[in-house]
């Protein structure tokens, strides 16, 4: 760092280092928005340093979100249901979604995970067009807002434009899934290709699903992520419905068929990864392809509970989502795949909190592009969310013991403040760019509403 250069310094009460909690670090913060060092053993707050009390940890990862879902939230706990019964009530919701709606609702929605200390959110993006499939004179009108709305709530974005163009093996698209298809995938990648990269967005691509995307146009997807070197993100496995159909049609689990057409690999995430046979396990963990689990969607929809430690331990990283965003809660994500292990098993301590930690910032930032983010250290990008240590639900612990405070009783509520790339996005549990996050959710839902 040059001379000329100005540094903000942010001094941490408690700061989680990605092994241990330490009290007293200065983080000073250059004008490229990237952490510049990282000073421990820093007793009292340097001169001018902006003061965050509580546990600092890196920024969290969102790596598997649907906007507009956050529009659902209530509405879909009435009665009871599968998740096919639940899809066409987020299908009507889809079928009111303007530009400009998307705008304000994504916005909103941006702005709730930066409270939550959210500081990366990987958008699973596939309403492209007009209710119909007519095009919107911007092609990419839909996927600008998402951009728009993240630069708005001061986050960043990938933007994974998904590839949509079936309603089943072999199946047309139905009438509430034009609007989500391109015709064929090298329409999608002609559409996706425009879009440009900016410093806060990047573009990745998404299979919907091997229901969505015919086998033979599988490869088309894959390569436009492999040559821009991009993450590719799909949905897997999520429903046993789903294994059965493939069973049906190509006499495989979706694992094998995406394995079989070039789409597994480590810019790969397969987002549920529920309902895996062995063999699935060891095609995924073998190339190095990470999971995206969403325990809170996966429970409240019934899904089941995916094969989580089984796939760390053959290779398949971990990062976490909120999807549906029955809650927007990293660390309740956290919290949950543990929690739904030890039900499972009946058997306590698979990840240690760390792990968990990690899963939720550095492995999810690298999940969706941002391998510079995620971790309290020199060169990445100062990005920091800071949980209070004095709630009900936190006060009472050691604060060496922030890390397991954080994960096992915090809860979102708790983030005092956000940082993103050194800018105080939150600070004292208030969003400073959007300022009353509460009305602009309600306004953005209202507008949907039928």
């Amino acid at each position: 760092m040059t001379t000329t250069e100005r540094t903000r310094t942010y001094w941490l009460e408690h700061a989680w280092l990605g092994t241990h909690v330490e009290p007293g670090v200065a983080v000073d913060v250059g004008d490229d928005g990237r952490i510049a060092a990282v000073r421990t053993d820093v007793p009292a707050p340097p001169p001018g340093a902006e003061i965050l009390r509580g546990l600092t940890l890196p920024g969290l990862a969102n790596a598997h979100s649907h906007a507009f879902h956050r529009a659902l939230r209530g509405t879909v706990q009435v009665g009871s249901g599968t998740f096919w019964t639940w899809r066409e009530v987020m299908y009507s919701v889809a079928d009111r979604l303007t530009p400009e709606t998307y705008l304000d609702l994504a916005r909103a929605v941006y702005a709730e995970m930066a409270l939550a200390g959210i500081t990366t959110v990987g958008e699973f993006h596939y309403v492209h067009h007009a209710p119909g499939g007519a095009a919107y004179a911007d092609p990419n009108a839909m996927g600008e807002a998402l951009i728009q709305a993240a630069a708005d709530a001061g986050v960043r974005i990938t933007l994974l434009d998904t590839c949509y163009l079936s309603s089943g093996f072999g199946q047309p698209p139905d009438t509430h899934q034009l609007r989500f298809s391109d015709g064929t995938a090298d329409a999608w990648a002609q559409r996706c290709s425009v879009l440009e990269e900016r410093d806060h967005a990047r573009i990745g691509a998404a299979v919907h699903s091997v229901r969505a995307v015919p086998a033979d146009q599988l490869a088309t997807v894959a390569r436009w992520a492999e040559e821009r070197g991009a993450p590719l993100h799909v949905h897997l496995s999520e429903q046993t419905a789903e294994n059965d159909a493939c069973h049906a049609a190509h006499g495989c689990t979706p694992t094998r068929l995406l394995a079989d057409h070039g789409v597994l690999g480590p810019r790969t995430t397969g987002v549920h990864n529920t309902h895996l046979t062995d063999e699935d396990i060891a095609l995924l963990g073998g190339s190095r392809t990470g999971t995206c689990m969403c325990p809170t969607t996966e429970r409240d929809l019934a899904d089941g509970i995916g094969p989580a430690v089984a796939l760390q331990q053959a290779g398949s990283p971990l990062s976490l989502g909120s999807d549906s965003h029955a809650v927007v809660d990293l660390l309740e994500e956290a919290r949950a795949m543990e929690l739904n292990e030890r039900l499972r098993t009946r058997t306590r301590g698979h990840w240690t909190a760390a792990a968990l930690l990690r899963a939720a910032s550095a492995d999810g930032h690298a999940a969706l592009g941002w391998d510079d983010a995620g971790t309290i250290e020199p060169g990445a990008r100062a990005d920091l969310a800071t949980v209070a240590l004095d709630s009900v639900r936190t006060a009472g612990p050691l604060p060496r013991l922030g890390a397991e405070t954080a994960v096992f009783a915090a809860t979102a509520a708790d983030v005092r403040h956000t940082v993103v790339g050194g800018r105080h996005v939150v600070r004292d549990g208030a969003h400073t760019l959007v300022p009353d996050v509460p009305r602009a959710l309600a306004r953005a839902v209202a507008a949907l509403r039928a």
